[in-house]
């Protein structure tokens, strides 16, 4: 009789080890299946932002370019400033001379 319920222990508790198998792969699937996700999430967050960097570094040579064409602009505009101001000696002169 012993025997008998050692054994009905025994099958009672593989029947409970299986069931619990069961849960774990369960969890295991549906880790591998958030992993999976989170991967493929990852994958495309790291290309968008090799996409931003090459966005940025154009930015940074187009600022560049930009940032150069207001120098020569200011250049020209001192230039112009100092032409206008000699004209408006030469104007002076030539009323003057009137």
């Amino acid at each position: 009789m012993n025997l008998q319920k050692d054994m009905n222990s025994m099958k009672s508790d593989i029947g409970s080890l299986k069931l619990d198998m069961d849960s774990v792969k369960s969890n295991i699937s549906s880790m591998q299946s958030t992993l999976a996700e989170h991967t493929n999430i990852l994958r495309a967050l790291e290309h968008r932002t090799e996409i931003i960097s090459a966005e940025v570094e154009n930015l940074k040579h187009d600022m560049a370019e930009v940032k150069g064409e207001i120098k020569s602009i200011r250049k020209d505009l001192s230039q112009v400033e100092m032409v206008t101001a000699n004209n408006w000696s030469d104007i002076a002169k030539l009323k003057a001379i009137k």
